[in-house]
């Protein structure tokens, strides 16, 4: 890996804990607050690509290992790794490289529309296909309890896409992160 990568992946982790600052909103009957770090992980898939995005919530989950506080609310350490919110933890690194991945393969028509396909479908659908059945395990509650109260989030995951979105398109246009290989062209004789 090149310093320009580990400096980009060590950027979107501090990223990820400074949106930690922003206090937690508590969601009434459910043992999971609604933060601003999804936009992070949205962010670090869009704007780093699959490999350097998913790397960063690796390295940013390390931190919290460690026992920084660097979650929404203070929170580090590894109880919060076997807590109510660990499944919304465990699914960052995977949603970050599902919308690297996804930005990746729209790369050459990359637009706003693209970019929001990207981040809703690996910063929500991914996130919350990892998330709901983990809750489900570490909080005690039951499946439809989590569900029903997971999508509490939906609104404001939205609103992080389309905010995550607009973000990438700007910055990809006017400095692209993303470094795709080039096209081989056909050999002919």
């Amino acid at each position: 890996m090149k310093t320009r990568d580990l400096a980009y992946v060590a950027l979107f982790a501090a990223l990820v804990a400074v949106l930690g600052l922003v206090p937690p909103v508590p969601v009434a009957g459910f043992p999971v607050p609604i933060t601003a770090q999804t936009l992070g992980v949205m962010l670090a898939g869009s704007v780093l690509g699959a490999r350097r995005g998913g790397l960063a919530l690796l390295v940013f989950l390390a931190v919290v290992a460690v026992g920084a506080p660097v979650l929404s609310g203070g929170r580090g350490g590894l109880s919060v790794f076997a807590g109510p919110t660990a499944g919304f933890l465990y699914s960052w690194p995977v949603a970050a490289f599902v919308v690297g991945a996804l930005t990746q393969l729209t790369w050459r028509r990359f637009n706003l529309a693209w970019s929001l396909l990207a981040n809703l479908a690996g910063g929500v659908v991914v996130i919350y296909a990892i998330a709901i059945p983990l809750t489900t395990f570490f909080a005690d509650v039951s499946l439809a309890t989590s569900f029903t109260s997971s999508m509490t989030f939906v609104p404001g995951d939205i609103v992080k896409g389309v905010l995550a979105s607009v973000v990438a398109v700007a910055v990809h246009k006017a400095y692209p992160v993303i470094e795709l290989p080039a096209r081989r062209r056909p050999v002919t004789g």
